[in-house]
């Protein structure tokens, strides 16, 4: 019989990565993903994970081991948070470069300075433009399902690239929640052994991420980038095999009460549970509004936005992170691009909230979405606003 345990978010993540049968864990501690890989150390010590635990000196030094294991072919886990996904930076355009399929849980945390431990998006925002996919979790059940998944997408060797799974600090990794964990079996099923297909071999050397002149570098690019694009289609495979296999569904774009919906909140991350009571309470009161979530980043899934907003009037982005000095959160300035030209767009309308930790509320989403209509219908004179600022 299928049972639900209560578990740590953390926890349940470093028992799907055991599921996984990773052969590499690449660990530096920070918060809040620090018990993530505390748990996965656990487990290497005793003895129900055959995995090499690698205790590295820093984030950066964590990636490049990353590179190494992946490049022999070894299934690959690291986590990080914040600071450390920063420190990271370099390397992880290099992972992607180089085409190796590691798997990286980020337990999302705002980047100093001030200094904060608690989490929002800034830190991925900021690595938007690294080459990996990248997907967002809103709960404990999504993360363990998503992790395994990710996995397989990275792996496949129609991808052969990185893997960046999100899940927001605190309001996610620190939570106890219900999970239902796979059996062993059925993840084995489901995941096939990494079966790299150009490992390094000391007998048979070769030279993987050289000096690019100019008359390369640009189609060498060209050729990630349409790599990264192309893995959409495999994405969606995956998602659509373990739907049919464990029963449960994930899409690039996924929808909530938006039938007869004039106006959509966009979110990402744990907030869209939240968001959701604030719908169901606006619903209650005759008002035509729905949710839509974003859980594929990279690639971004352009068509998948389009079609989920046809025939709306307005669409509220709401962002956990800031782009200073530009036009408000980074989601909002994707979503407006990927309209740029469109005819029978809808009004965009961008709103930053939640940043460093602090808790939107029911009832501060129904003010949000009540605030981007009256903006949608009668302009504003700002590019974004912040939501719940003390002025």
């Amino acid at each position: 019989m299928k049972q639900y345990v209560g578990m740590e978010v953390s926890v349940a993540l470093a028992e799907a990565v055991k599921l996984a049968n990773a052969d590499v864990i690449a660990a530096y501690p920070i918060t809040p993903q620090t018990h993530i890989i505390e748990h996965l150390a656990e487990l290497v010590a005793s003895g129900e994970l055959d995995a090499e635990y690698i205790p590295i000196e820093s984030e950066h030094s964590a990636m490049s081991a990353c590179l190494g294991s992946s490049a022999v072919g070894a299934r690959t886990f690291t986590a990080t948070a914040g600071q450390g996904l920063e420190l990271m930076h370099e390397v992880l355009f290099v992972a992607s470069a180089m085409r190796l399929p590691i798997v990286m849980a980020v337990a999302n945390r705002a980047v100093s300075s001030p200094l904060s431990v608690w989490g929002d998006h800034s830190d991925v925002m900021a690595c938007r433009d690294v080459g990996w996919i990248q997907i967002f979790a809103e709960n404990g059940q999504e993360v363990v399902d998503n992790a395994i998944c990710a996995f397989k997408m990275a792996e496949d060797n129609r991808v052969l690239l990185p893997v960046m799974l999100n899940l927001d600090g605190f309001h996610l990794s620190h939570m106890v929640e219900p999970v239902l964990m796979p059996e062993q079996k059925a993840v084995s099923d489901f995941l096939p052994l990494n079966n790299y297909p150009q490992p390094l071999n000391p007998d048979k050397p070769v030279a993987m991420g050289d000096f690019a002149p100019p008359v390369i570098f640009t189609e060498a690019k060209w050729a990630q980038e349409m790599s990264l694009r192309n893995s959409y289609s495999t994405i969606l495979e995956v998602w659509d095999q373990f739907g049919k296999q464990f029963g449960r569904h994930y899409r690039p774009v996924e929808h909530y009460r938006t039938e007869g919906a004039s106006t959509l909140l966009l979110t990402m991350g744990s907030f869209s549970e939240t968001a959701m009571t604030a719908i169901d309470s606006l619903r209650d009161e005759g008002c035509k509004v729905g949710l839509i979530r974003l859980r594929l980043w990279r690639p971004f899934p352009f068509s998948d936005i389009r079609e989920a907003v046809k025939g709306i009037s307005n669409l509220i982005v709401l962002d956990r992170a800031i782009s200073l000095g530009g036009p408000g959160g980074p989601a909002a300035s994707e979503i407006k691009a990927a309209f740029y030209g469109e005819e029978n767009k809808p009004k965009i309308v961008s709103f930053v909230a939640g940043l460093g930790g602090r808790d939107v509320t029911p009832k501060g989403f129904e003010e949000i979405i009540t605030r981007g209509i009256e903006i949608a219908e009668k302009g504003s004179s700002n590019e974004y606003e912040i939501y719940g600022v003390r002025e």
